[in-house]
């Protein structure tokens, strides 16, 4: 009975990750010529979330600026989750629905990216830190699931929307972490080339 269950898990997420393969695609190919466009142009890309979507964020954060599979310099990437001083002043201070945007305020720059995680596509900081990135004329890419929630609403059309199509967060989690490796991947395709076969 346990065992059924686990495997269910398996196909459950196997299923998920074929039918987004087609949806998906587009926009996390979208997601790559922004983030190539902002890196190659001297920007960076800012990262938050919540609880799984900020250990997204961090390992997202971490492939870029050490590597993903291939060596090559280091990518100018700051997940804006790790640092508790700033994120209980900002929420101590003020409110924890600021502690994304008073850091994209604060260091983000015209033609900078930020990648912005929400299952629910309904995280009020994050949805904060979104506005913000659009007063420094900044792109989001907005990684959701469920409809995409309040997320909608908060995106432009230079925006990239990476919406997973499922209800549950631990799918959509499933699938956000392989979209990300996808753009880690396709980030050093477009700065490298094709890898040469040893």
């Amino acid at each position: 009975m346990l065992e059924q269950r686990i495997q269910q898990q398996f196909f459950d997420s196997a299923d998920l990750k074929y039918a987004a393969a087609e949806i998906l695609s587009r926009p996390i190919a979208d997601a790559v010529s922004a983030v190539v466009g902002s890196i190659t142009g001297g920007g960076k890309v800012l990262a938050c979330g919540n609880g799984g979507s900020a250990s997204d964020a961090q390992h997202f954060a971490a492939e870029f600026i050490g590597r993903f599979e291939r060596e090559r310099p280091g990518l100018a990437a700051i997940a804006l989750t790790v640092d508790t001083s700033i994120l209980t002043a900002i929420g101590n201070d003020y409110d924890f629905n600021q502690v994304f945007s008073k850091q994209v305020q604060a260091l983000g720059q015209p033609g900078d990216v930020l990648l912005a995680i929400t299952t629910s596509g309904n995280s009020a900081n994050v949805l904060a830190a979104v506005e913000a990135a659009h007063a420094k004329e900044m792109t989001v890419i907005a990684l959701t699931g469920r409809g995409g929630g309040k997320m909608n609403q908060h995106l432009s059309e230079t925006d990239v929307h990476i919406c997973v199509p499922h209800e549950r967060t631990a799918r959509i989690q499933e699938v956000h972490i392989l979209a990300l490796h996808c753009l880690c991947d396709a980030v050093d395709l477009q700065l490298l080339g094709e890898q040469e076969n040893t």
